[in-house]
């Protein structure tokens, strides 16, 4: 569930629209024609401007002798005291001036989404007017000060701060005073210590809580359980420990409780209590035991996620009876048995099941496919077995399938079965089929809408099929380590989106083929990227929607490519990341290589080429992996640019290079007794998964290792 941000609401004083009323305001406006805003607010509204480096084209009518009510982003009351001001997304620039404080009629104010910098001013905080302060995505920093518990009572009900800059610990003593406090917002910001205990001491309506995104850490308080009205509670993203208090646990009116990727721990055994819970999100801890059968007691329940957490046993027949449940996302745990005893035919409003990555055994549920609603099924890396269900063809809003590693069999049967599913935009299917021949059936069709398709690990015999030229959508594919022969096909470059394609470790033969150098995608930056319509995830906190967010990627590593590189290549100015490692190339570097001025990966390792390394290759000032070992490549490593930060690992294998980086200075005796760290490979390509094409260093995709060769084998 998305944090809630309140710089959306729209505040308004609604005038009543009876004609006695309306006569009542012209009476009133008639009998005081020069009636207008005192000077005092006035001034302290041009106080504000003054201190802004950017107005955002206030100053049109924000000028000194006019009426501050006629004002852009200006509302008054009827006496004409300024009630509102309402500057959000006005990429205002500057500080918040304290003068604002001298508005005394003043109810809310708006300056979220703007690049304000400095801190945030007490007498805002301390306003005897103010009850709705929305400062949220800004640049403000520094601390937030207290308000001494001897002040009197203040009115604020409603204060947003998130998606600034602010840090230190969160007042503690300021809440006390905060007797009418409703919500407060403090996330995506880096405060730190400990989650405040005063909140609900003296403001009995206080009803929402969102902490996410910062660094605060310690326990959850157990007065948070004297919160008897809220509704909304939200910490995730920090460095909570320990479990979750009773008192909490005992909070009937709690609706949405989220902590995920905190180190919570615990059982979930007295969840039954919150009766009124629409939202359960305790991802990423270290929570064990079983889902309680008295899951099924919460009727309102719409979301449940306990991904990544240390949970097991078998699913509770009884979450059947939670027939509001819209998301399941059970990832990554230890659960078992099998999902036959719940019946999906119980929960039509079900669109997401994230199963992937436990221990499920035996068919696929058949009840599954009677959620007409769903749009995602993730089922990787569990023991289900069996080919895929003919019944998967009634899921018509299907977009996101992942079914990786589940001992499917049959592929030919299942791309004929999957062929009805026409919304889907992602599908998984790779470490399945093995040994089985690839289809080369021209007549699979209905994916003309598909985007990702992976089939990566399965030993697929065969070529690389002609009907994949079809998928005129496709931007991702991902063929890696199977067993296709064959050259590339010249249809490739047809596939107008296409921008990561991985066939490396196949037995693929011939020269590359300069269809690829045509692939449009990878030539130009400038088309707006799409948005995957579900995210692409490796954790709950690292998700891909956009194909921008994926890299740029061709890998053609460890087949049996013979010839030069192409110097087209050099066209591919849009690429990121390039492998033609372990194959049989022969020739020079060719110098338009160094066009691709993005590059950020280049492995040429392990092939045949000679010649020198261009000096031009030092001005790609992206380029964080490069590897050249093991070829037959001779003269001086170029120094002073990108090159000279690689270690001798990138270069070992030429006997006839020399450099400082080799410790095999050029013109020197030892010529002939240079070390190999790396021996040639002719035969198995086994070695293939040390050679070099990690990219950015992080472990994505985790659940269906989309690209995994690349993004799996993270350091």
């Amino acid at each position: 569930m998305r944090a809630l941000h309140f710089s959306h609401m729209k505040y308004s004083n609604r005038f009543p629209t009876t004609f006695l009323s309306l006569a009542l305001v012209l009476i009133l406006f008639l009998a005081s024609p020069t009636s207008a805003c005192t000077e005092q607010e006035r001034n302290s509204l041009l106080q504000f401007l003054g201190g802004l480096s950017q107005g955002g084209n206030l100053t049109l009518t924000w000028k000194n002798g006019t009426d501050c009510c006629t004002w852009e982003g200006i509302t008054c009351s009827p006496d004409r005291t300024v009630t509102d001001v309402f500057l959000s997304s006005r990429s205002l620039q500057g500080f918040i001036s304290p003068f604002l404080g001298n508005l005394t009629g003043l109810l809310r104010l708006n300056l979220s989404y703007n690049l304000l910098s400095g801190g945030l001013p007490l007498e805002l905080v301390s306003s005897n007017s103010i009850i709705v302060l929305d400062v949220s995505f800004n640049q403000l920093n520094g601390n937030l000060q207290e308000l001494p518990s001897s002040t009197p009572a203040r009115p604020l009900k409603v204060l947003n701060i998130s998606s600034n800059l602010f840090s230190g610990q969160i007042p503690s003593t300021t809440w006390e005073v905060m007797k009418s406090l409703v919500a407060l917002n403090v996330s995506n910001n880096s405060f730190t210590g400990q989650v405040p205990t005063t909140l609900c001491v003296n403001a009995p309506s206080f009803t929402l809580l969102e902490l996410s995104y910062n660094q605060i850490s310690g326990s959850i308080p157990p007065e948070l359980g004297d919160c008897s009205n809220l509704k909304y509670l939200s910490a995730g993203h920090n460095n909570l420990n320990g479990t979750l208090p009773d008192g909490l646990l005992d909070i009937t009116s709690l609706e949405h409780l989220s902590f995920p990727n905190n180190q919570l721990q615990g059982s979930l055994s007295n969840i039954s209590k919150l009766k009124n819970l629409v939202t359960l999100n305790l991802g990423g801890n270290f929570f064990d035991g079983n889902i309680p059968d008295s899951i099924g007691e919460l009727k309102r329940l719409q979301e449940i996620s306990l991904d990544h957490n240390q949970m097991s046993g078998e699913i509770p027949s009884t979450l059947s009876n939670c027939t509001k449940i819209i998301t399941i996302n059970l990832n990554s745990n230890s659960f078992s048995g099998q999902l036959t005893k719940v019946n999906f035919s119980n929960l039509p409003n079900l669109k997401n099941i994230e199963l992937m990555g436990n221990k499920f055994s035996g068919a696929i549920p058949e009840s599954i496919y009677s959620c007409n609603n769903l749009t995602a099924l993730r089922l990787s890396f569990n023991s289900f077995h069996g080919q895929l269900s003919e019944k998967i063809s009634n899921l018509k809003f299907l977009s996101f399938l992942s079914l990786v590693d589940i001992s499917l069999t049959n592929i030919t049967s299942a791309f004929q079965i999957l062929r009805s599913c026409n919304n889907l935009t992602t599908l998984l299917i790779g470490l399945n089929f093995k040994h089985e021949i690839m289809p080369q059936d021209d007549r699979i069709d209905g994916f003309e809408n598909l985007q990702v398709l992976s089939m990566y690990e399965c030993s697929l015999l065969g070529r690389v099929p002609p009907w994949l030229s079809k998928l005129t959508n496709l931007e991702v594919l991902d063929l890696h380590s199977n067993k296709l022969i064959g050259l590339i096909p010249d249809w490739m470059n047809n596939l107008k989106s296409l921008f990561c394609l991985d066939i490396s470790n196949n037995s693929l033969t011939g020269e590359i083929s300069t269809a690829l150098m045509e692939m449009p995608m990878l030539k130009t930056d400038n088309v707006a990227p799409k948005i995957f319509e579900l995210p692409i995830y490796a954790a709950p906190a690292l998700q891909y929607r956009m194909p921008s967010a994926i890299p740029k990627l061709l890998n053609l590593a460890a087949n049996n490519f013979t010839g030069v590189i192409p110097a087209e290549i050099g066209q591919l100015k849009a690429l990121l990341s390039l492998n033609l490692s372990f194959n049989k190339l022969s020739g020079e570097i060719p110098e338009a290589i160094c066009n691709i001025t993005n590059l950020q990966v280049l492995d040429l390792s392990s092939n045949d080429i000679t010649g020198t390394i261009p000096a031009a290759l030092n001005d790609l000032h992206f380029l964080s992996r490069f590897n050249v070992s093991n070829n037959d490549l001779e003269g001086t490593i170029p120094t002073g640019g990108q090159l000279s930060t690689f270690t001798n690992s990138s270069f070992d294998g030429n006997p006839m290079l020399c450099g400082s980086i080799l410790n095999h200075h050029c013109n020197s005796a030892a010529a002939g007794s240079v070390s190999i760290f790396y021996e040639k490979l002719s035969g198995s390509k086994v070695i293939f998964t040390i050679s070099f094409s990690v990219f950015f260093g992080v472990g994505v995709l985790y659940d269906q290792l989309v690209l995994s060769w690349y993004f799996g084998q993270a350091k």
